[in-house]
């Protein structure tokens, strides 16, 4: 993003008060910013903070004597590089979807022809309104961005999607934004991420430690490749990547159910989570107390959820992660022909500075004839490797 010019357009919500972190990240990344705020948005954050953050005189009005003298509106529009809109609210994104231009930020999108990006925010009510739905889909038709929302609590003190993403979120989606391709155009893609966590009590449960990060890079590689992505996510504390729909379970159960839900229709299922085998037969109603005994547990297998959605007529392409700690392509092959899956991801947990909870991995991706080797490195760039492979592979079956 060094040298790169953008365009900050600031709509009137209380998330404006992230803009200010926006802008000084977005600067941090070497990009020259311009603020432009609509009327409402001074109600939240004074222009002059915006000033000194940016180190550019902040534009408001269309009515700037000064500025539009030499139609301003236009010079701005040819100025930027992006324009990122943020937080963008949902009169701001009524307005632009309608080509409404009474204020300045309205007609710098109208006049031009660079990218726009919109990352909104408002109340998660308002963002599932069937209007705002229509205009965000209308948005999208004519190539507008959407950079999420977030899904947690509100300023209303409410619970739900409608958060405008952070700002390091933002800028790293942006950064991001030129490895896009059309691999996977067109296509819809299934991806589940994380632990199930198996309660035994009402403190207590079973678990591993998946921290869930090689699936989410996964299923942003994914929607950066083109693809409609929805991803299925354990208890985690990640971020949802920008542009991918989002589903929270705990259970394997519950991740079974929602699999079994959304898997038809699709044309790809990647399957990283690290699901437990065992949950206790019974939980029990009240916290098992402490006793010199010890305490026994129960347990019964898990269902195998790779394994039902692979019964499902027609049957996606399948793709399954094999998390070993020793003898792993062997166990991997064993799972890609128990499972009846098209390609199996073998990564040793066990191996020093990868798999759970690592910020870089190693994986060798097996078909029933061929295997590929990606050498360690960071889990997003291992993903895009991934991604690529798996679109060569689905393209040629297909």
């Amino acid at each position: 993003m060094n040298g790169e010019k953008i365009l900050l357009g600031v709509s009137g919500g209380i998330a404006a008060y992230k803009a200010c972190e926006l802008v000084r990240r977005l600067r941090e990344r070497g990009a020259e910013v311009q603020v432009v705020m609509t009327e409402n948005a001074t109600r939240f954050v004074t222009p002059a903070t915006f000033q000194a953050l940016s180190g550019r005189p902040v534009r408001t009005s269309l009515w700037d004597e000064a500025a539009e003298a030499a139609m301003g509106h236009i010079e701005l529009a040819r100025w930027a590089d992006r324009i990122v809109i943020a937080p963008a609210s949902a009169e701001t994104m009524a307005r632009l979807a309608h080509g409404h231009a009474s204020d300045l930020l309205g007609t710098v999108c109208l006049a031009t022809d660079r990218p726009v990006f919109l990352a909104p925010a408002m109340n998660h009510l308002m963002w599932r309104n069937a209007a705002t739905t229509a205009n965000v889909a209308l948005l999208q038709s004519r190539g507008f961005r959407m950079l999420g929302p977030d899904r947690g609590e509100q300023a209303c003190g409410e619970t739900g999607e409608g958060r405008m993403m952070e700002p390091a979120a933002i800028v790293d989606a942006l950064a991001k934004w030129p490895l896009r391709s059309d691999r996977l155009a067109g296509l819809r893609v299934l991806v589940n991420a994380g632990p199930t966590l198996e309660d035994i009590d009402p403190v207590r449960y079973i678990g591993n430690r998946s921290s869930g990060k090689m699936g989410f890079a996964v299923a942003e590689a994914a929607q950066l490749a083109g693809a409609d992505v929805c991803l299925v996510a354990g208890p985690v504390n990640l971020p949802t990547p920008a542009g991918v729909r989002r589903i929270d379970i705990r259970s394997a159960a519950q991740l079974l159910a929602v699999m079994l839900a959304e898997a038809p229709g699709v044309d790809i299922v990647i399957a990283s989570a690290a699901v437990a085998d065992f949950r206790v037969r019974e939980i029990a109603p009240q916290k098992i107390k402490r006793g010199p005994e010890g305490i026994h547990l129960d347990l019964v297998p898990n269902p195998d959820v790779l394994a039902e959605v692979a019964r499902l007529q027609p049957k996606p392409f399948l793709v399954g992660f094999a998390a070993e700690t020793e003898n792993v392509l062997e166990y991997a092959r064993r799972k890609l022909a128990k499972k009846n899956i098209d390609l199996i991801a073998a990564n040793d947990v066990a191996r020093p500075g990868c798999g759970f909870d690592a910020n870089e991995n190693a994986l060798t991706l097996i078909g029933a004839e061929s295997q590929w080797h990606f050498a360690q490195a960071g889990k997003f760039e291992l993903a895009r490797q991934l991604i690529d492979r798996i679109a060569l592979c689905f393209r040629s079956r297909s």
